[in-house]
């Protein structure tokens, strides 16, 4: 991810997005207090990115955004709000209402069910801005262990009423392939539309988004 957005800011490579499924780990982000690891079961890494404590693993669909924003429009904080539209809108494609907070980062779902006030969160985001090309992004909750999110505090969030949820906790079934096609759609109509290259391939006067599995989706 490193060389790919330092050959986007030399102009050498394309933008891409790889859509993502890790093995069960933690990340710390530059926010992080070792204090909210609470129980190591996986390895952390530590991972430069902006933000605190988050899991990631099988059945979560992580997407690593590396978009040149000086030529998109040097506008951190509109990146970041472009983003959370893109799990927003992804969320409603499933009859799911996603929703941003103020006081915390990421996408949340209200859950009356709990209790009066309770909310999840369904998506994180944490990103980090090198030369004004973007690196990480944001991972959404498709069908993981929610269990594994119990060795942390995720995102430092620790009060009971806020929690973590899937699409599959709120009785949506809907695979990772199903997820990937509105987030290539939802994509398109936020940052630009996208078309298939060869992986390796890159492009210089065509941003990339690419996707896991070797495929590769360029951008513009």
């Amino acid at each position: 991810m490193e060389a790919r957005a330092a050959g986007i800011a030399a102009g050498r490579a394309a933008e891409l997005v790889w859509l993502l499924e890790h093995p069960p780990l933690y990340t710390a982000g530059t926010s992080a207090n070792s204090a909210d690891v609470i129980d190591a079961r996986f390895p952390v890494h530590a991972s430069g990115r902006g933000g605190q404590m988050t899991y990631h693993g099988p059945g979560q669909r992580v997407a690593y955004v590396m978009l040149d924003l000086k030529r998109r429009g040097p506008d951190v904080r509109r990146f970041v709000a472009t983003l959370e539209e893109w799990i927003i809108q992804t969320l409603a494609a499933f009859d799911v209402r996603g929703e941003r907070r103020e006081d915390r980062i990421g996408v949340w779902v209200r859950r009356p069910d709990k209790g009066d006030g309770y909310e999840d969160k369904i998506a994180a985001i944490g990103i980090r801005v090198k030369q004004w090309v973007t690196l990480h992004g944001m991972a959404l909750n498709v069908a993981p262990d929610l269990s594994h999110f119990s060795g942390i505090v995720p995102c430092g969030v620790n009060e009971q009423k806020y929690g973590v949820t899937s699409l599959a906790d709120l009785g949506i079934p809907a695979s990772l392939a199903d997820v990937d096609t509105i987030l290539r759609r939802e994509f398109e109509t936020l940052f630009g539309k996208t078309a298939d290259q060869a992986v390796g391939r890159t492009e210089k006067e065509q941003p990339s988004v690419a996707s896991e599995r070797s495929a590769s989706v360029p951008s513009r």
